[in-house]
C-alpha cells in the first residue's frame, strides 16, 4: 500500500513519499517519516515492514557516516548504493532478511550530477532516471514517462510530481492523502513541503 516516488533530473533529484503508517485494514499514523538522511547530499526512503525499515536504514546510516569519520571524505551517491545494495543482498541469505524498499538519491560533487537508484528487498539495484515503488507505480510510470525531461526546472519537476500524486489520488483505491517531498542538489538536502491530494483538481 505504501508509495515513494523518485524522478532525477540533471542537476537534483525531487523524492516523495506517502505519510500513511499502516498494518492490514489500520491506519496507525497520518504523519510517518519515510526518508533517512545518510549524509550531507545523500538520503533513501523506504517503504516495508516498519520494524526493518527502521533498523536497516539506521544501520546504514551510522555505517556511512563511520566511514566519513575514518577517512574523511564522504562515499558517492553511488559507493553508498553498491554498499547498500551488498547488505540487503547479504541479509536476504541469512536468517534475519529485512524486508525493505529503498529509493537512493543523491548528488554526486566529483561528477556534478544528480543521482537516483531503485532498490528492493530482493537485493536488485539499478540506476534509473525515474521509478517508484507501491501500487502508487502501476499509475504514475506511465505519467513520468509521458512528461519526463531531464532539463525540467525545479517548479516544472514539482509541477510532474504533483501529477504523479494526482494520478494515485484518482486511479488508485487505496486513500494515500499526503505525500512528504524532498529535493537533492549540489546545496543539499531540503524539504519542499508537501503534496495533498485534496489540493489538487484531480477529478476535473
Amino acid at each position: 500500500m505504501e508509495c515513494l516516488l523518485g524522478i532525477r533530473f540533471n542537476d537534483y533529484v525531487l523524492v516523495a513519499a506517502d505519510a500513511i503508517d499502516a498494518r492490514s485494514i489500520v491506519v496507525n499514523s497520518h504523519n510517518e517519516e519515510k526518508f533517512c538522511i545518510l549524509s550531507d547530499k545523500l538520503l533513501i526512503a523506504v517503504s516495508g515492514e516498519s520494524g526493518d525499515t527502521t533498523q536497516f536504514s539506521e544501520y546504514i546510516q551510522k555505517n556511512i557516516q563511520l566511514y566519513k569519520m575514518r577517512n574523511e571524505y564522504e562515499l558517492s551517491p553511488k559507493a553508498a548504493a553498491h554498499f547498500t545494495r551488498r547488505n540487503l543482498a547479504e541479509y536476504l541469505r541469512s536468517r534475519t532478511p529485512y524486508n525493505c524498499n529503498l529509493l537512493m538519491a543523491g548528488y554526486d560533487d566529483v561528477e556534478k550530477k544528480a543521482d537516483l537508484f531503485f532498490m528492493d528487498y530482493l537485493a536488485t539495484c539499478v540506476e534509473l532516471p525515474y521509478c517508484a515503488h507501491g501500487y502508487g507505480g502501476y499509475f504514475t510510470l506511465s505519467t513520468m514517462d509521458a512528461y519526463y525531461k531531464p532539463d525540467l526546472s525545479q517548479a516544472e519537476g514539482m509541477e510532474l510530481m504533483k501529477k504523479c500524486v494526482g494520478e494515485i489520488g484518482k486511479r488508485l483505491v487505496i486513500n494515500l492523502p499526503r505525500f512528504k517531498v524532498r529535493i537533492v542538489d549540489k546545496d543539499g538536502i531540503r524539504s519542499m513541503g508537501e503534496i495533498n491530494t485534496k489540493d489538487l483538481k484531480i477529478f476535473d
